[in-house]
């Protein structure tokens, strides 16, 4: 059902009903309880319960793992317990392994990428979720004769839980150490284990091969995938074709980014004479293209050999309009011609450059697979970098892509607050859950100017689900919305000029003591990073503790990275910007999440994230010095917040930060002519004393707030 309310919420609603299977169990439960405590002294009684439940479950669930297990499977009751959203892969794994024998393979690895060691893949290259069941963004698949494993993080270990059946095992640890190990012990010294070398970049191989091989493990390359052997019904290529961005939204033409391009060529040292670009986000955008074929992505399948003198850009030519073939220069043959090339045909022509003398071929180890790197010999014909040319330029945005980022956060900031404020309204009527709230926001994002869709799919979580930190609501798991639960909300949109990503907590009742610490906490982490200065050229990794300080100082912490980098139209999750100990260092004009979080397990998850770009920090005695600008433009949830935990400083800070959404989104919310949304963001940015136990407002500001609408809104 879809309903409008004028400008007071402009964001049509979606309603989706949850299912209820409680009734059935508590029956069946009570029955059976009563024939065990009845004959449970009997010799019999083992057989009595085993038929009791197979006569209330039909053989289907046994109760007492229901009630056991929860939305989480039970593969230690009797029999098994599975939830609804669990996979049955027993068919899937009998076909995969007999595809083993023949290439004599006694282990073979799957992982969750692409060719082009994508975070965020297409539904066709989803080759482990099919395999396994779950969908999480970061695992590895090992699969035997007799055995079936999943390696991931912290993030997806519930998630594993509710989505895989009884066939696979979870180790909970993400490392290739972890794997190697594992497979040491289970098959035989001088045995081979398969993988397809498109699904591993040469840094990942290279660590699996240095662990294996002393210990007589052979890896194999198998080009030709095995799941896509036996995956019956996979999905097909995405009939979309590219477009070129429009003027409005670029400051460099393409033959600029490759003049950028080829002057990091002629000066390296090591002399290479072109550089392969193998991550999707290269292509798309050294030529300011987007495509549409990985959800929330816009990019392409895609690779690029550019040398100084020519450009081979292998796509599906098909889908190149004679549009992008005049805009590309195609039907040339000079230095600035894009020659069109079949995307399936890369490793033949590189292969077939390679032949040339006196060349060298530059590239990234983080995002180039194995299957093109393997090609590149001798030895001396490579070159080798962690990240492209290309990465580390894109990861500094020019004058106009910081203006249109920027702009396009305030009109997300305008979609946010607006979901905000309707579940203030709505949540206390018992009508909401974590769906109808993700497709809420959605719905806002998509009525902003230049919206082209989410940016990855919302993360909508309240009371235990928000304690997983990548949770994402579906009809079966979501929950309802209650002033008695925190929630959280992590979304992001897609705009044609700028990507957003942007997590708020928080609470529509009365929040303990212990929850409106934690979330004080993470948002002092938020905090003391958004304000340092650092000098230019320094690592994330070296101020990421900041984030976790004032967690750490009692006891706390969380188990996720703090922060990464964001594009223009781009991932949400850009690399190599970021915290993490292989990200790049920070320079000017690079935008960056900063979001420390915490989470209680099976209770509540907290997580505050910003976006915020690196700016030229005034100091007193010294110059090349940067900070933090954010660019995320929401208030936090005042009842959360303990202002006796801020230092002067954090406080100073946060009333700063109210005074910059209301300087910036203000004008916004007035030209949507969006009274109630602006009145909301008024009082939610209400300037904060600088003492006190609890989130207070000055007496003068609460008269302000008070007034009759209409003479704040005029006067404003």
């Amino acid at each position: 059902m879809y309903f409008q309310i004028g400008h007071t919420n402009p964001c049509t609603h979606t309603r989706t009903d949850s299912q209820d299977r409680n009734s059935r169990a508590l029956l069946s439960h009570s029955v059976c309880g009563l024939a065990w405590s009845r004959w449970s002294k009997m010799s019999s009684s083992g057989w009595i319960l085993a038929v009791c439940l197979v006569v209330l479950e039909g053989g289907r669930y046994a109760v007492l793992a229901e009630e056991v297990s929860g939305s989480e499977r039970n593969c230690s009751a009797i029999p098994p317990y599975l939830p609804p959203t669990a996979v049955n892969t027993t068919l899937r794994l009998r076909d995969l392994r007999a595809s083993m024998i023949p290439l004599n393979i006694s282990a073979y690895i799957i992982p969750a990428t692409d060719a082009h060691l994508s975070e965020y893949i297409a539904p066709r290259d989803a080759r482990l979720a099919w395999m396994s069941g779950f969908t999480g963004s970061a695992g590895t698949a090992v699969i035997t004769q007799n055995k079936a494993v999943l390696w991931t993080d912290s993030r997806y270990w519930i998630q594993a839980e509710r989505q895989m059946d009884c066939n696979w095992e979870l180790q909970r640890d993400a490392s290739i150490r972890s794997i190697t190990n594992w497979l040491i012990l289970e098959i035989p010294e001088g045995d081979q284990v398969g993988f397809d070398p498109f699904l591993f970049s040469v840094d990942i191989f290279d660590v699996y091969s240095t662990n294996l091989a002393p210990a007589g493990r052979i890896l194999k390359s198998i080009p030709d995938n095995l799941v896509d052997k036996i995956w019956t019904g996979r999905p097909p290529l995405p009939p979309d074709n590219p477009i070129r961005l429009p003027d409005n939204v670029i400051e460099r033409t393409w033959p600029m980014k490759v003049d950028q391009i080829r002057a990091q060529i002629s000066d390296n040292p090591y002399k290479p004479t072109a550089v392969l670009l193998s991550a999707l986000d290269e292509t798309a955008w050294l030529f300011n293209l987007r495509g549409n074929d990985i959800p929330f992505n816009p990019f392409f399948y895609s690779y690029t050999l550019l040398s100084m003198d020519e450009i081979w850009l292998f796509v599906h030519i098909e889908r190149i309009t004679e549009e992008l073939k005049v805009y590309l220069n195609s039907s040339c043959y000079h230095s600035y011609c894009v020659q069109l090339l079949e995307y399936s045909s890369v490793r033949t022509y590189l292969q077939s450059y390679l032949q040339r003398p006196n060349v060298r071929v530059w590239v990234g180890t983080e995002y180039t697979n194995q299957a093109l790197y393997e090609l590149i010999t001798p030895e001396d014909k490579r070159l080798t970098s962690t990240y492209s040319p290309v990465l580390t330029t894109k990861a500094v945005k020019d004058a106009t892509e910081q203006r249109i980022l920027k702009e396009a956060h305030v009109r997300d900031a305008v979609a946010v607050m607006q979901l905000l404020m309707w579940l203030e309204k709505k949540v206390p009527e018992g009508t909401e859950n974590e769906l109808t709230a993700a497709h809420f926001v959605d719905q806002c994002r998509s009525e902003q100017k230049n919206s082209r869709g989410p940016s990855f799919e919302t993360i909508s979580a309240s009371g235990p689900n928000a304690a997983l930190a990548h949770y994402s609501p579906s009809n079966e798991t979501a929950r309802k919305l209650s002033v008695d639960e925190m929630y959280l909300v992590d979304s992001g949109g897609q705009y044609l000029d700028g990507t957003t990503d942007i997590t708020r907590t928080v609470h529509w009742g009365k929040p303990t003591d212990f929850q409106k610490e934690a979330y004080t906490r993470v948002l002092m982490g938020n905090i003391e990073i958004s304000r340092t200065i650092f000098p230019a050229g320094t690592r994330g990794v070296n101020m990421e503790m900041l984030g976790r300080r004032a967690l750490w100082e009692v006891g706390l912490n969380y188990g996720h990275g703090t922060g990464h980098g964001v594009g223009n139209y781009f991932g949400v999750h850009e690399w190599p910007v970021g915290f993490q100990s292989n990200n790049i260092p920070f320079q000017e004009g690079m935008f960056t999440s900063i979001e420390p979080g915490y989470y209680k397990e099976n209770d509540f998850g907290i997580r505050i994230e910003d976006i915020a770009v690196t700016v030229p920090a005034i100091t007193k005695y010294g110059n090349n010095y940067l900070t933090f600008e954010t660019v995320s433009l929401v208030p936090y949830d005042r009842k959360l917040i303990n202002t006796s935990l801020l230092s002067p400083e954090q406080l100073h800070w946060l009333n700063k930060y109210y005074e910059t959404i209301r300087s910036m989104v203000g004008p916004e919310l007035e030209r949507q002519a969006l009274k109630e949304e602006y009145d909301w963001m008024m009082k939610h940015t209400a300037p904060f004393l600088t003492a006190g136990a609890s989130a207070v407002i000055s007496s003068v500001t609460l008269l302000v707030t008070v007034l009759p609408s209409v003479l704040l809104y005029n006067l404003l």
